[in-house]
């Protein structure tokens, strides 16, 4: 798993999971917070990047985010947040995330953020 897909949406989910796979990415996903805590912590390591979505039940990005940064096994993880919310940009700073990428997603936008966030060329 080189890349963690938190979306609680399936044809959203199944659709990133696809993207990723066709350009050689090992995703895992998740459809909620309490979900993505569970991979984060059986995994041996952790993921180069969550895409993370905001709006989910169970526990939404911000409770996520939030569990994130508490532990210092995950706090450095770079989040790419995708949210049709119109206010996202007021609290990206409260979210610490590293880049917000609105829905409808722009594949190609997210595909140059993947590589640069995985290191990839």
């Amino acid at each position: 798993m080189n890349i963690l897909v938190v979306e609680d949406d399936d044809h959203v989910r199944e659709m990133l999971i696809e993207l990723l796979q066709d350009e050689g990415y090992q995703p895992a996903e998740a459809t909620d917070g309490l979900a993505a805590l569970e991979v984060l912590r059986e995994a041996e390591a952790p993921p180069a990047l969550i895409l993370l979505d905001l709006m989910m039940p169970r526990m939404n990005g911000w409770e996520l985010r939030a569990a994130l940064t508490a532990d210092p096994h995950l706090a450095d993880i770079p989040i790419i947040l995708l949210s049709a919310r119109t206010d996202i940009q007021q609290h990206r700073r409260a979210l610490d995330v590293a880049e917000h990428l609105p829905k409808p997603i722009d594949f190609a936008r997210l595909l140059d953020l993947v590589a640069h966030y995985c290191q990839r060329p």
